[in-house]
């Protein structure tokens, strides 16, 4: 996670407020599953995403998140897992839907294994998302012009990949933040070098569906 400081900033981009409808896709851990809850309020609503694809990791994500939904005061959470594109089948329509440091992997062999494309899944988020909703996405930048050809090596995408995406789904770019940039990184080491470690360069952008 990030500092307070940068956490308040983030989710003001994001959009989220007390009474949203959210759904955080591949939560991890659940730290932004618990934020988002504790925004929202009782009047709101957090749909934590596993995707199928990874739902036989060791860590067990579904179970995790199950359990974090029965956490005292996690009442507006829902845990749920399905494939990447029936995401729209067990969900609500959302005011916004968030994807931290996961859309580069959209392109790797794991998410793909069983058919599904960042093609597909941008569909699939934009037929969720509620008129006026927002697509909020934070990932790791790769060199400008590498489009897709670190997302597998180095967990990296092209930030103007990803626009270029998720516009094609009928999206349009509402605003990008520079709160995670780091001119200084030189986009060659994968994400997980520790000699890179809280220095990745970041983006984040928002899309709107009209």
């Amino acid at each position: 996670m990030y500092n307070q400081s940068k956490l308040s900033e983030l989710i003001r981009f994001a959009r989220i407020d007390a009474g949203a409808t959210v759904i955080d896709v591949y939560p991890g851990d659940g730290d932004w599953t618990r934020l988002f809850s504790d925004i929202v309020g009782p009047e709101g609503r957090v749909t934590s995403f596993v995707p199928a694809e990874v739902a036989h990791f060791k860590n067990d994500p579904v179970g995790l998140m199950q359990t974090l939904a029965q956490e005292p005061g996690r009442e507006n959470v829902e845990a749920v897992s399905a494939d990447l594109v029936a995401m729209p089948e067990i969900t609500q329509p959302a005011d916004v839907l968030w994807l931290h440091l996961f859309y580069h992997d959209l392109h790797t062999a794991l998410m793909q294994a069983r058919g599904a494309t960042a093609a597909d899944f941008n569909r699939a988020v934009y037929e969720r998302l509620k008129p006026g909703g927002f697509y909020v996405i934070v990932d790791h930048a790769a060199a400008a012009g590498t489009g897709t050809g670190d997302a597998q090596s180095l967990h990296r995408i092209d930030p103007a990949t990803v626009r270029e995406e998720v516009e094609a789904a009928g999206f349009a770019l509402d605003a990008e933040s520079t709160l995670l940039a780091n001119k200084d990184d030189q986009h060659l080491i994968k994400v997980f070098d520790p000699s890179i470690k809280g220095k990745i360069d970041r983006f984040a952008y928002r899309f709107v569906k009209p």
